[in-house]
């Protein structure tokens, strides 16, 4: 697929992070550079995020194919006339169907702008998305990084983050100050250094290990 996007970032990035973090700059070092996906059309992230919720990845592109497939465009227009129930015949839930509709005619009837959110504030795109039915402040901010591709995305309420800061640093917990710590040492491209914590939460480092699982 040539037309595959991927997050982007440089040598100016990493060698600001390596700069700051001494841990940081070995596991950079390990991993080399990242290829993370992006889909840079709003509507479609925002419906790809809804759907990815609560399942596994793998159960997420399967389901996502065949929206793909089914809709041919994904936007308002095609969502609202493929319907609530032929969506729940691809693999969605009620619930998040219901939440895909309703997004799609807010969309068409002019209530929500969507557009202005890619001039907004990090802080203001993600209180304005997760006023969405079914969108959440994490949803939100995984929407930043991996659709409008904002540089400096770190959250909190990302379970594998806390799992990366664990076994990169030894932490038994990461609590709200510790995060922030580490928030402040990252920005202002915490969007790299969270690539890099997924990846070590995912195995990527041999021999790394979740110090929360020590002599509990």
């Amino acid at each position: 697929m040539d037309d595959v996007k991927y997050f982007p970032y440089g040598e100016k990035e990493l060698a600001y992070l390596r700069k700051k973090d001494k841990k940081l700059s070995a596991v950079i070092n390990r991993v080399g550079h990242i290829e993370r996906a992006v889909d840079d059309d709003l509507f479609s992230a925002v419906v790809h995020h809804i759907v990815g919720q609560q399942i596994s990845t793998k159960a997420q592109a399967t389901v996502w194919a065949r929206v793909q497939n089914a809709l041919g465009t994904v936007d308002a227009e095609h969502v609202l006339g493929y319907g609530e129930v032929n969506l729940q015949s691809l693999g969605i839930s009620l619930r998040k169907a219901e939440y895909i509709t309703d997004f799609a005619e807010k969309i068409r009837s002019g209530a929500f702008n969507l557009e202005s959110v890619k001039y907004m504030s990090d802080a203001d795109a993600i209180r304005t998305l997760s006023s969405l039915k079914g969108i959440g402040v994490w949803t939100a901010e995984m929407i930043l990084l991996f659709c409008l591709q904002r540089p400096n995305v770190f959250s909190y309420d990302d379970l594998a983050i806390q799992r990366g800061l664990r076994m990169v640093y030894h932490h038994r917990k990461i609590d709200r100050k510790l995060f922030e710590k580490y928030h402040r040492r990252f920005s202002p491209y915490c969007s790299v250094a969270s690539l890099y914590l997924w990846e070590v939460s995912g195995g990527a480092i041999p021999g790394m290990r979740d110090y929360a699982l020590v002599n509990k």
